[in-house]
């Protein structure tokens, strides 16, 4: 069986989840970090807190389709720094994107 480009897994309270980057998932964290702007966003998580890495991992757990409600992905027994990894690895996935030019302009 083969796996979305993007899908990064981590275990949470000991059982694996899948993290995808859906364009669902961009537009929930957009919508709740960046006010609506990308750059916003991108300017936001050049230093995150740690609400937001819980916002964007409870968006990319959606988009892996098993959502988990927010309050028990507070209460969540889970590796900050392996959390932190995956979300960087499931954001790698737009710089790989199928047809993305690595030329500069």
């Amino acid at each position: 069986m083969t796996h979305p480009r993007g899908d990064v897994r981590l275990q949470i309270n000991g059982e694996e989840r899948v993290l995808r980057l859906t364009l669902g998932a961009l537009a929930d964290i957009e919508d709740k970090l960046g006010g609506g702007d990308l750059a916003a966003l991108q300017e936001r998580l050049k230093n995150p807190r740690i609400s937001d890495i819980v916002l964007i991992l409870h968006a990319l757990i959606a988009g892996g389709g098993t959502p988990l409600a927010m309050e028990a992905l507070k209460a969540s027994d889970l590796d900050l720094s392996e959390a932190s990894k995956a979300i960087a690895k499931a954001f790698s996935a737009l710089e790989a994107a199928p047809g993305k030019s690595q030329a500069g302009p």
